[in-house]
């Protein structure tokens, strides 16, 4: 294989369904962030407060989170091309139902079902590359899978803040449900069948719970996401209190936020690629020190944009330096491994939402940085450890 390699001048090209689920991926994490973005217009027009606005990304964190290790279960029968069409066909509807929601509650019940395609779509399609495409490409195949769902992670926001800033926060919600569609008949054009196998229990990803090393990765992921969206959901409230700093212009910063957020995408899978667990507790503590300084920087537009954009270069490479992690700690369970992951990201995302809100309603937007903050540097201290003892281990084989 590796002579057929350089007689070609490198790797084959991946097939057009692996993009098709990149696209899927995107698709759902997208819609999921879209309220960030459209934070301060949601709640005008449903006159609703910056912190009941932020349960529209609570709600579908916590289903998504139950519904990434059950639906995998629920649907092991079932062909996986026809489940992820399904999901983006539901997909579409919910953004439908939330562009023409006549009040908070309709547009909850929607972000609900969003809640359980996410949770779907994570769980099936991270574990499919590796059908798609030979051994030898199984693992880049996997990465361009997830890597819609760092892209979307970091452009999602701003991209619900363009169309929604001069159009209105129901047509960006109306775009999404077009997109969806869109990629729902992607993936039934481009993705051959995919029958079950080796379909997931609930006993094996509970099993999978018990790995040191992977209640180490775990820890670290809760600490962090929970901290980044307790700051991350409030941030166009922060950057609306930067003199000078027009509601027009914060579409364009999160806009360069998100161009950092893929170039860290891309530096983090360089450096998880050597070592996950030092890639992780690096991106831990740029991402606190920028949301900690994000505080008294407020009152400086240039602090402002630069602590921004090292931020989102910082998240950036979360997902995949996380990823690779939990993936060398439990190689031989990986489709199991990707559920819990999926499970407990999303669950982190409602949690952090919710502990944001919180601290905004009482305290105003620096409230929710100062607890993201203090959440991304008990990260730091989650990844440290697991070096810690590793050092520990190599210095005294014995244990002494």
């Amino acid at each position: 294989m590796e002579k057929t390699a350089r007689r070609t001048g490198g790797p084959r090209p991946l097939p057009l369904s692996v993009f098709a689920l990149a696209a899927a991926t995107f698709c759902v994490v997208t819609t999921e962030m879209l309220p960030v973005g459209l934070l301060t217009s949601l709640g005008d027009g449903l006159r609703t407060s910056d912190g009941t606005t932020g349960l529209t990304l609570t709600l579908p964190g916590l289903v998504a989170a139950l519904a990434a290790p059950l639906l995998p279960v629920a649907v092991r029968r079932a062909d996986r091309r026809t489940v992820l069409c399904a999901l983006l066909a539901v997909l579409a509807a919910a953004n439908a139902l939330s562009a023409l929601a006549p009040a908070f509650g309709v547009l909850l019940v929607a972000r609900a079902l969003v809640g359980v395609c996410i949770g779907g779509v994570w769980a099936i399609a991270a574990g499919l590359g590796a059908r798609l495409v030979r051994a030898e490409s199984a693992a880049r195949a996997t990465a361009v899978i997830f890597s819609g769902i760092a892209v979307a992670s970091v452009l999602g926001v701003p991209a619900g803040t363009l169309i929604g800033g001069p159009a209105g926060w129901r047509w960006a919600f109306a775009a999404m449900a077009l997109l969806a569609l869109a990629v729902a008949a992607l993936l039934a054009v481009l993705l051959p069948p995919l029958p079950p196998a080796g379909a997931v229990r609930l006993s094996e990803v509970a099993g999978v719970v018990r790995i040191p090393a992977v209640r180490a990765v775990l820890l670290v992921v809760a600490f962090l996401i929970t901290g980044h969206f307790a700051a991350y959901t409030y941030v166009r409230p922060a950057l609306e209190r930067v003199p000078g700093l027009g509601a027009e212009t914060v579409g364009a910063l999160l806009l360069a936020y998100g161009a950092a957020g893929i170039a860290g995408n891309f530096a983090g899978g360089a450096a998880a690629a050597r070592d996950p667990r030092r890639a992780l507790l690096v991106i831990s503590a740029v991402l606190a020190g920028a949301v900690l300084l994000s505080v008294p920087a407020g009152g400086s537009l240039p602090a402002s944009v630069a602590l921004l954009v090292v931020w989102g270069l910082a998240y950036g490479g979360v997902s995949v330096s996380a990823q690779n992690w939990l993936m060398a700690a439990a190689p031989d369970r990986r489709e199991a491994g990707s559920a819990l992951f999926a499970g407990l990201f999303n669950a982190a995302i409602a949690l952090g939402a919710l502990l944001g809100g919180r601290a905004a309603d009482r305290y105003g937007a620096a409230g929710a940085l100062w607890l993201g903050g203090v959440l991304a540097l008990a990260a730091l201290g989650g990844a440290i450890e697991p070096v810690r003892r590793l050092r520990t281990q190599h210095r005294s084989p014995s244990g002494d």
